[in-house]
This record gives structure tokens, sequence and C-alpha cells, in this order.
């Protein structure tokens, strides 16, 4: 039986006001798995108009009371942990694995912005005005745009709104198409931990209605900030729209993470980091390796190490017993283009070490050896379990390959050489770079984004109340103040 998914306005459940539902189905089965309420603009709307009318209660909430609330929501979150592990599942082809581990990093998500309630703080500025008390105070926003993805829904659709929360702020949350009923189990879990009517309000809308809606609620004065995780071209439209109506936004975008192992590492632990950088959610993850960059010195040995690893993956249908590393993939556009990937790169004179084309959504793991630029595996960013392993000469040529590349998000480096090492990993063009361990590393308290065509902004600790609270400049005149005229 599939879900029914509402909207979330105002605390209240509430249907699409034409009453049209769109349907989402298993990736692997074909069998419908939620019905969602298909919002409208003026569903949208009204989900603005319910969180600008939450926000002066919230906002002047105590730092202690919203730190309490947060703290609750994880908990609830935490309660809910076999629901969301189904939906993930049944919506996205997800592993039990990987959904418990969203749990977890998105309770410790909250619970990292629960603490920084008390961390949106200011400075004292010396003036030249003489008896001129001059402030730099940090103030919630009003109402806060979250828009989170399905590969990692309750990780980014908690990251979308917890922060913006923590900082006195009111959100409303629009969830990804592919899966409505597992981004609905979060605005729940904000329901049940006894967060105020209207503080988070749930948005689904079908993919033809996209633009509307998006642009029904970014155009909305109500709406101060905007925040997005998903494709660079989709973000490339949400920053248009955002500079269209002059509202800040936070863009986490698509990456082709490098993972270069210098002459000197240590191949075991490059090996372990690559396998579970490349295929962790079957490669469907932001920071994935997407390019494996190896010195041709020691790239025998670890191409070999790495390909008897891979092949030892367990893939499988994840909805059985047995645990899988590799599920199901997210739909057959994600096979095609991984097919078209495979079969251009061999035409042009890769290696295929292990895995290859798929017919279903059950992808293997593919390792492609000598690939070049000519080929299209080298650019593009694949967002599923393909990945080109690159033999390059030397330091400089790792570099400069790894910088060879329109995006910015992850990387990682591994040598023995501590000053090399890290050289070369200050000279890498990517917001997050990672020595020794894998690409794919994620903590709340971090500073989380990307560089070039991975985004704007960062998520995460001091960096997100940054990105989510207004600076304002007060002044309090003390003494008499001298005025020419």
């Amino acid at each position: 039986m599939a879900y029914e998914v509402n909207l979330l306005v105002g605390g209240r459940d509430v249907p699409a006001s034409s009453g049209v539902t769109f349907e989402r189905r298993n990736p692997l089965s074909g069998a419908p798995v939620s019905h969602a309420a298909a919002a409208s603009a003026s569903d949208a709307h009204a989900a603005v108009e319910a969180a600008a009318a939450a926000f002066p209660a919230w906002s002047a909430l105590g730092p202690g009371e919203r730190r309490t609330r947060l703290n609750a929501a994880a908990n609830a979150l935490e309660a809910r942990a076999r629901q969301l592990a189904e939906a993930m599942c049944a919506e996205t082809g997800a592993t039990a694995a990987w959904a418990e581990f969203n749990v977890q990093v998105a309770a410790a998500t909250l619970r990292e912005a629960a603490s920084l309630t008390t961390q949106v703080s200011g400075e004292t500025i010396p003036s030249d005005v003489p008896g001129c008390l001059a402030l730099a105070v940090r103030q919630p926003v009003g109402v806060v745009l979250g828009m989170a993805p399905w590969n990692a829904p309750v990780i980014l659709g908690v990251r979308a709104v917890a922060v913006p929360l923590a900082c006195g702020n009111t959100v409303v949350l629009k969830a990804s198409e592919l899966c409505p009923y597992t981004h609905r189990l979060i605005a729940e879990s904000f329901r049940d931990a006894g967060l105020p009517a209207g503080v988070v309000n749930f948005v689904t809308h079908a993919a033809r209605d996209a633009a509307a809606v998006v642009e029904a609620i970014i155009s909305h004065p109500a709406v101060r900030r905007v925040n997005f995780t998903g494709s660079t071209r989709v973000g490339r439209i949400v920053a248009s729209m955002c500079a269209k109506y002059l509202k800040p936004a936070v863009l986490e975008l698509g990456g082709k993470a490098p993972l270069v192992v210098l002459d000197d590492a240590d191949l075991d632990a490059a090996v372990n980091a690559a396998a579970f950088g490349a295929f962790a959610n079957s490669g469907q993850i932001c920071m994935s390796t997407e390019r494996i960059i190896v010195d041709a010195a020691i790239a025998d040995d670890f191409v070999q190490r790495l390909a008897n690893k891979v092949r030892s993956l367990p893939m499988g249908d994840p909805r059985g017993d047995a645990p899988v590393v590799l599920g199901s993939v997210v739909d057959m556009a994600t096979v095609e283009r991984c097919n078209a990937l495979i079969d251009d790169a061999l035409a042009k004179g890769a290696t295929l070490l292990c895995g290859g084309k798929a017919t279903n959504t059950l992808m293997p793991a593919t390792l492609l050896d000598h690939v070049t630029p000519a080929m299209n595996v080298y650019r593009e960013e694949s967002f599923g379990p393909v990945k080109p392993i690159v033999r390059v000469h030397g330091v400089e040529e790792a570099i400069a390959r790894a910088n060879d590349n329109e995006y910015g998000l992850s990387a990682a480096v591994f040598g023995r050489d501590v000053g090399r090492v890290f050289d070369a990993a200050r000279r890498i063009d990517s917001g997050i770079c990672h020595i020794n361990g894998p690409t794919v590393h994620d903590e709340p308290q971090m500073p989380f984004g990307g560089v070039k065509a991975s985004g704007l902004g960062r998520f995460g600790g001091r960096a997100g109340v940054h990105e989510f609270t207004e600076l304002r400049w007060l002044t309090v005149q003390t003494t008499p103040r001298d005025y020419p005229f």
C-alpha cells in the first residue's frame, strides 16, 4: 500500500488545493510507494505565510528553549529510524546501512544545531565618535527556504533547516519529488518534538510544477534566505532566481571528487578509502570519489588491490535480508547515463577492470583504467557506481589532473611525506580536502561546501550561523554628541 503524503502548513496536514497528487514508485520493482500532494504556487505561498506568522514568537524564544526543542527533534527522528529506513529503501533504493547512517548523522546535526543557539553572537567595534557604543549583532533573518535532494535524504533534509531554526528563523522545507514520504517524516519529527505550529512547514510538488512552486516561494517578501543541495544544472537555475529577487543563497552542488594516490602512499589505506568513497550508496553522494588519480610508479599494484576489493562488494535488492553495499540506484536514467559513460570510455581505449553495463537499477561497482581527458567519464559526474582511474607521473601532474575539472567540492590525497602531501592538498582547488582519508566525510560542526561549479556558501557549525543570520550595525550614544550645525 502506498503512503499518502500531505503538505504541512501552519501545523495542519493539508492536501494540495487542487486535490492533485503525484506518484513515486520503487526504482527496482516499479511498485507504487507514495502518493504526494502536488502543491501549486498558492499552496507554496500559504506555507511561507504560515512560517512568517510563526517567526516573531520563535525568534523571541530564548536560546535554551530552542536548544531543548531541537534536541527533542533529534530524539524524535531517532524514534522514527525504522520508518525512515523503510521509506528510503522503498523510494530511493537505499541500503539499510546507508539509511541507518543517514539517521545517525541527521540526529547529530540537530544536536549540533541545538548547541549553536548560544553561539549567535556579535562584537563591539571601537568607534571614533566619543561616547558611541558600536555593536555588530547577528539576528535571525525571517523565513528560510530549504530544498533537499533524494540521495542522502535524511541528512540533507535535516541540514536544510536545522541551523536556520537554531538561529531563530522559521522554515519551509521543500521535498524532493523522488522521496516525498522520507522527507515528510522529517517534518513530522519536528512536530513530534513540540515545535510550535508554522515553525517548520513542508511542501511537495510534482516535477512539472517545480519552477512555479520554487519561484513562488523565493519571490515572497518574507523569504530572506534560500538553501539548495542538488545538481549544478538546477543550482544555476536557483541561483538565477535568487539573483532576480536579491535573495542570498547557500548552494551545495555537484562534484567530481579526486582521490590522489602519491607514489609513497600506504596502498592498503588508499584502497580502502577509494572503495568506500567511490561506492558508498552506489556512488550517489555529492562527495563520492569520482576520479582515482594514481602515480604510475605504484599504479599496477594499487589497481590490482583495488579491483580485488571492489569485486568483493556485495550487490543486491536492498529490500532483502542479506546486507549489501550496492543496492538499487535511484532510476533508470542513472543506469542509462552510466552505461553511456562506459561505452564511451571503452570505445576510446579504457580498460574495464570489473563491473560493467547494467540492464536494471542494480548496477555493479565498475572500475575503468587508463582513462584519459578524451573520455566523458574523465569530466562528467557519473553520480553512480562507475569510476575512472587516471594514471599520472609525479605530484605536479597529479595536482593538475585533480584541478582539471569545473567542480570543486571534496578531494583526498594519500602519501606518507607529510610536507609533500599537505602541500598537494593545499593546492587542490576544492572546498574540502582530506589527507589520508576518504572523499566521503561529513561532520555537522564542519564548514561544508564547495568552490567553482560545486556551489556557494557553507553549511555547518559557526559557518552556518554566518549564512543564516543578518549582521547588523547598532550604536548607542552614551554621552551628548557634538554636531557641526
